[in-house]
């Protein structure tokens, strides 16, 4: 798999840096970002680029900053190695109290923590350096996992996945529409001694079988669209956890969750990235 970097150069940052991720990670198909001194960097499988969409959005910005953009392909070995260099480990800090110690390969076990997941992020989502993916796991540290039934939906390195296993959950499921994540997930359950039933596709997967936790961390628009389908899987008193959208996203993510039957609980963020813990009442 190849990946394009699009390097995206802006006359000011605040806030343009940030509806720029929002357009591109939100509303388009781009899945990682590095913040730049005058800009951004943002990537995209070579597969999903198209150059005349982007330029609508980065047309949009100049509208109001100057704005300008290159882009070049990045070989597959290359940006892994790459992503090796600059891959730091991370410690999840859960409000009870439980920590989360989530590494690559190449860094330091610790005997202090609760769980230690051991993830080769390879090009997948979901290595909990990312907003969304540190708060979808500070919920699974604090929920009760033991015996339930739980779905990944979107499960990229299958992280969320793996911790839910880890704290007994009895049954976990993690689905990816991506073959490179699908592989990476198997790779990654192997490695840390869970056993995860993983499969390749979206929500049109799901059948009759039950949850009573659903986790997605995804974008606006994939949740907008399958979220009727994750409630049809869900218990009743289940629970659904959402993430990989802005704050600003919550009041549009929330009128469509109640309108499912869905009860907002509780909501975290951490700089502008949100997650939210729903309930299935009815």
């Amino acid at each position: 798999m190849k990946y394009i970097e699009v390097n995206i150069s802006l006359g000011q940052n605040d806030p343009f840096r940030d509806l720029l991720v929002d357009a591109l990670g939100n509303e388009g198909p781009y899945d990682s970002f590095v913040e730049t001194p005058d800009g951004l960097k943002a990537y995209v499988q070579e597969t999903l680029f198209d150059e005349a969409w982007l330029k609508e959005q980065i047309e949009e910005i100049r509208s109001m900053t100057e704005c300008s953009y290159s882009f070049e392909a990045m070989p597959d070995k290359n940006w892994n190695e790459e992503w090796e260099k600059q891959h730091k480990p991370v410690l999840v800090e859960a409000a009870n109290g439980k920590k989360v110690w989530v590494r690559a390969p190449f860094h330091e076990h610790r005997d202090d923590v609760d769980y230690e997941i051991e993830i080769e992020p390879k090009m997948s989502f979901g290595t909990a350096h990312h907003q969304t993916t540190y708060m979808m796991l500070s919920y699974l540290a604090e929920l009760d996992m033991a015996g339930r039934q739980v779905l990944d939906m979107g499960c990229g390195t299958a992280v969320l996945a793996i911790l839910a296993k880890l704290r007994g959950a009895a049954y976990v499921e993690a689905i990816d529409i991506d073959e490179w994540a699908y592989n990476n997930a198997l790779e990654n359950a192997q490695r840390n001694g869970v056993d995860l039933t993983v499969r390749i596709g979206d929500a049109s997967l799901l059948g009759n079988q039950l949850f009573d936790l659903i986790i997605a961390n995804i974008n606006r628009n994939i949740l907008l669209a399958d979220m009727a389908a994750y409630v049809s899987v869900l218990q009743p008193g289940g629970t659904l956890l959402l993430s990989g959208f802005y704050e600003s996203d919550v009041p549009v993510l929330q009128q469509h969750a109640e309108s499912l039957g869905l009860r907002l609980d509780q909501q975290k963020v951490r700089q502008s990235w949100t997650a939210l813990r729903l309930t299935k009442i009815s």
